[in-house]
């Protein structure tokens, strides 16, 4: 089965709630088998249009499992909070096997 991965451009425009939020949801990535493979970083634009301010790539057990988190009931709070204080790209990829 091939893997899942959450890929996400943020730009945050209230940093005090954003950390809010940052706090709230490795608990839940967990809960969903995810990890985290970048979590900010430093990045470089190679094409394309300009990335936004901070770049976030998640794992999980498979492509299934990534969408279940995204809509989970535990990842919908901090997902309005984010929603809140910013900006995002979000977008959902299967892996090869």
């Amino acid at each position: 089965m091939a893997f899942g991965y959450v890929i996400v451009q943020v730009d945050v425009k209230d940093q005090e709630t954003f950390e809010a939020y940052r706090a709230r949801v490795p608990a839940t990535i967990a809960q969903y088998g995810g990890e985290y493979l970048v979590r900010g970083g430093k990045f470089e634009k190679l094409e394309g249009a300009e990335p936004l301010g901070r770049m976030v790539a998640l794992k999980f057990p498979s492509y299934e499992q990534a969408k279940a988190w995204y809509h989970s009931e535990e990842y919908k709070g901090p997902k309005e909070l984010r929603q809140s204080c910013s900006v995002a790209n979000a977008i959902l990829v299967e892996g090869v096997d």
